[in-house]
């Protein structure tokens, strides 16, 4: 049960593995590019590939019928990887080893549905991947697995999820082998990752530029950062942290600009409509004011 590019590994994991697939579930095709033609999401696509049937319900909380229909499929156990869909009791408890969820994190540590970003904007030295024994609560289940890996300084998201999307295709099986002793979480260190929205990509020049870069690799590609120029908003693929000093928000150099502490140069930029380029590349024919709102 996933949907993103996140969880293609776990499934073609299992796969290559040798292991019955009785089904396959992922959220519903949705309209896409300038046509707006009804696409399969990844997993659907991998699937399909693989020969496996697909199942696409729209809803399954309070849906009798689904609930019925997954118990009839009377499974060992269920992998759930980035579904995006709520389990209810009924669905969680037909399988006779439960659901078991690949959560990449660490937890307690960022429970939610953004803990990749999360750690990324928190700072954190290293994350991983949880395999979990699902329940009832967001991200609460006893632990059965954990593998870390380390958040270097200049670590991005998608290159921060492609490790863990292989660690929990690799942690998955094991799980599935050894049939590992579940472990209650810790109550001490347990922390949430909300949902990312449009709005959290704005920057703010008055915090510190080494906040900025975090926001920067933690948001790109999605939902992206942005600032405004006029009329235009500006979005920043990438930046580094810099020396430098001055009213937050002015301009140091063409391409660094002064934050509340320290100062960012501006790597790359995209205007609206056109494409992503190199920031050096575009400032030669655009100039950035003075001061930055």
């Amino acid at each position: 049960m996933g949907s993103p590019d996140f969880s293609v590994p776990a499934l073609r994991a299992l796969h290559a593995a040798g292991h019955d697939i009785a089904c396959v579930y992922a959220q519903p095709p949705k309209p896409a590019g300038r046509g707006q033609k009804e696409t399969p999401c990844p997993v659907h696509r991998a699937a399909l590939e693989l020969g496996l049937p697909v199942r696409t319900p729209a809803r399954v909380k309070r849906d009798v019928a689904e609930h019925a229909a997954f118990a009839a499929l009377d499974l060992d156990v269920a992998v759930v990887a980035a579904y995006g869909l709520i389990l209810p009791p009924a669905m969680l408890a037909a399988p006779k080893r439960g659901c078991l969820n690949i959560h990449a994190s660490l937890l307690p540590r960022w429970r939610g549905a953004g803990p990749i970003q999360a750690a990324i904007l928190a700072g954190d030295a290293e994350s991983g991947v949880t395999i979990m024994q699902m329940e009832e609560g967001l991200d609460t289940g006893p632990m059965l697995l954990a593998e870390a890996t380390p958040i270097g300084p200049r670590t991005t998201t998608p290159e921060l999820h492609d490790a863990l999307s292989e660690i929990g295709a690799r942690l998955v099986l094991r799980a599935l082998d050894e049939d590992p002793p579940a472990t209650p979480q810790p109550e001490d260190g347990v922390t949430y990752a909300p949902k990312l929205a449009k709005a959290d990509g704005r920057l703010d020049w008055t915090q510190p530029a080494a906040a900025l870069d975090r926001r920067i690799r933690a948001l790109t590609p999605w939902p992206g950062c942005y600032f405004q120029v006029g009329e235009e908003v500006l979005r920043l693929h990438a930046a580094e942290p810099v020396a430098g000093a001055g009213a937050p928000g002015t301009l140091l150099a063409p391409d660094v600009v002064a934050c509340g502490e320290g100062a960012l140069r501006l790597l790359r930029l995209q205007r609206p409509g056109r494409a992503a380029m190199p920031a050096e590349a575009m400032l030669r024919g655009y100039s950035l004011p003075a001061r930055l709102a």
